[in-house]
């Protein structure tokens, strides 16, 4: 990209070596200070656009974080220029909105694979490839939720471009789609709906990279339908402690 400094990649603005093969990916750029906390000796790289990337160590591995703003799109780009600076695993960290009934405010969700249901993944590959979570990292988390004793779900997740076209469906021209496609996801025994794994699925089987995704469930709008106790919550604090321990089973699994 000529448009970059020399050496350092155009959105991000990191160079080789300043991270470290695994990598968190929040999409809040607020929340990698938050999760560097959890790093030892950990230092701001860099902080351009919506990317934040800082690099510290856990277990004496070379570990960093990287925002990577809301959406796919996004993802991608940050995936691709991390993976050019070293990083070969990949945990998202993020918030999500339950759809079956059991999924509850403050649950962890675990992604096992994506509904692609937004644009990036299409521009990688055909939409009969499907969008899989690697399992090593898949695995890493069901164990790391387990030694935590957090109540999590383990399956498939859906992911969409269009924040309100989940949220208010009936305004959208294309209501019909949206609310037909919504009533599929429910049947199908669907989780939750995101918006970044899809892509960064897709992306790292490209690349030949690992991924794997955990989620903070905020709120649930099928309970809410149906009056059942949904409360909102905010705190992603659990999610992240989830992501640090799979981290460190990945560290220990890789040894």
């Amino acid at each position: 990209m000529k448009y970059a400094k020399e050496g350092y990649q155009y959105h991000l603005n990191i160079k080789q070596g300043d991270v470290g093969r695994y990598v968190l990916l929040p999409g809040d750029p607020k929340r990698c200070e938050k999760i560097a906390k959890y790093f030892d000796n950990p230092k701001l790289i860099a902080d351009s656009r919506e990317y934040v990337t800082y690099t510290g160590t856990l277990n004496g591995e070379k570990v960093s974080v990287t925002s990577t703003g809301i959406g796919g799109a996004s993802a991608a780009i940050a995936m691709e220029e991390l993976v050019k600076c070293g990083a070969d695993t990949f945990i998202r960290v993020g918030t999500c909105g339950g759809i079956q009934e059991d999924v509850k405010s403050s649950d962890i969700v675990i992604a096992t694979s994506a509904i692609r249901a937004e644009g990036t993944s299409r521009e990688y590959a055909p939409i009969e490839f499907p969008s899989v979570a690697n399992l090593d990292v898949t695995n890493s988390l069901v164990k790391a939720a387990k030694d935590l004793n957090q109540t999590y779900h383990a399956g498939v997740v859906q992911c969409k471009d269009s924040f309100y076209g989940q949220h208010e469906p009936e305004k959208m021209p294309v209501f019909y789609e949206l609310q037909n496609k919504w009533e599929a996801w429910k049947r199908m025994g669907t989780l939750a709906s995101e918006m970044e794994s899809a892509a960064l699925f897709v992306v790292a089987n490209y690349l030949r990279v690992r991924c794997g995704s955990c989620f903070l469930v905020v709120a649930n709008q099928e309970r809410e339908k149906k009056k059942l106790d949904n409360p909102v919550c905010h705190d992603t604090d659990m999610a992240i402690k989830v992501g640090i321990k799979a981290i460190e089973n990945l560290i220990e699994l890789d040894k």
